[in-house]
């Protein structure tokens, strides 16, 4: 597929600067792109790059500096660069049906223009919705329901009842609906509550590699719409996480926490149970978060505090032996003056 760079300005809603009708049929970076090719520029420490790179044209921020480059003035080029990769390379997968070797037990419901792959199972009483995949290894559980337009990756299982909207990708490996983590003591020993809630997962969500979101105790566990999961991330039961939050690798969020609207949490955060964490709440990679967070912060640390003041306290941390030289130093010195203050009294 080639199209003007005309074409591509009007498509993103920018403005073309120099030849408007050169041919784009392709997109790569500063450095490895040639003749034909678009590329990008979103960070300006970059920009110097503009100059020596062999692309047709450069899609960058509004008034960058072209070097005499065919460009594309946009108000968010790293956006408009991540919808072009969409359009040139993204291809809608192949509707195959229900192939040989998948298992769709009698009385489950399956929409149109699904593909099954060989080893999917589905099973009974569980609806598929329409335009659906599920790769090799895929189990839908009894009672489960998968909305319009889901990919499931291979080895992705969704337990009894839960339910997925539409527009849903999980990736593969993943387990929605496992039991949550929740035993009564019985003396020296543990006994297993019964976990008999669901996960609902919303519209528009993306959850990566081998996550696991935890059945409810009683009710729904529920990852609301437009939220994105990374990989190798633990979320208890009955937790809500809410709408457009981002959740990177290794984070766990503990039972019964509550996340607002786009909360973002870095790598291995530590949330833990029975919280809740306001909308807007940045929290960096590695906290621990001990307590509710109110809305529109930015934090780190364990426990979380406010994200200057751990850049701050995080800066003495290597001088800490130093200082520890100087205050034995120091309680030396005063006991010496105390000495000497003691025998001149003396005297």
């Amino acid at each position: 597929m080639k199209k003007t760079l005309r074409e591509i300005a009007e498509y993103l809603g920018g403005t073309v600067s120099g030849d408007g009708e050169i041919l784009i049929g392709g997109l790569a970076t500063l450095d490895d792109a040639g003749e034909g090719q678009l590329t990008f520029l979103a960070n300006p420490k970059y920009a110097g790059k503009v100059a020596t790179t062999n692309a047709s044209a450069v899609l960058m921020g509004t008034g960058g500096n072209t070097h005499g480059k065919n460009a594309i003035f946009h108000a968010t080029p790293y956006l408009a660069f991540a919808k072009l990769l969409t359009l040139f390379y993204t291809a809608p997968p192949p509707r195959l049906g229900v192939l040989p070797g998948s298992f769709v037990a009698p009385g489950a419901k399956i929409g149109a223009d699904v593909t099954i792959y060989p080893g999917a199972s589905v099973g009974p009483g569980v609806t598929v919705g329409d335009r659906v995949t599920l790769y090799p290894g895929v189990v839908l559980y009894p009672g489960a329901s998968v909305g319009d337009d889901v990919t499931l990756y291979a080895n992705v299982s969704v337990r009894e009842r839960c339910r997925i909207g539409n527009r849903v990708t999980i990736h593969d490996g993943t387990v929605i609906g496992s039991d949550g983590f929740g035993y009564a003591p019985d003396g020296s020993s543990w006994y297993k509550i019964p976990q008999i809630g669901i996960v609902v997962i919303e519209d528009d969500v993306e959850i990566g590699s081998n996550t696991v979101i935890d059945r409810a105790a009683l009710e729904v566990t529920r990852i609301k719409r437009g939220t994105k999961i990374d990989n190798l991330v633990q979320i208890g039961h009955n937790c809500v996480i809410g709408e457009d939050c981002m959740i990177v690798s290794q984070v766990g969020i503990s039972g019964s926490s509550q996340l607002g609207k786009h909360v973002i949490l870095g790598g291995q955060v530590g949330v833990a149970g029975h919280i809740k964490i306001g909308d807007n709440v940045m929290i960096g990679a590695q906290s621990g978060v001990p307590g509710n967070v109110e809305p529109n912060q930015v934090l780190s640390g364990t426990p979380v505090m406010p994200h200057r003041e751990w850049l701050k306290s995080s800066t003495l941390v290597p001088k800490l032996p130093e200082f520890r030289k100087t205050l034995s130093a120091l309680e030396k010195r005063v006991a010496e003056l105390e000495e000497k203050l003691a025998q001149t009294q003396n005297d």
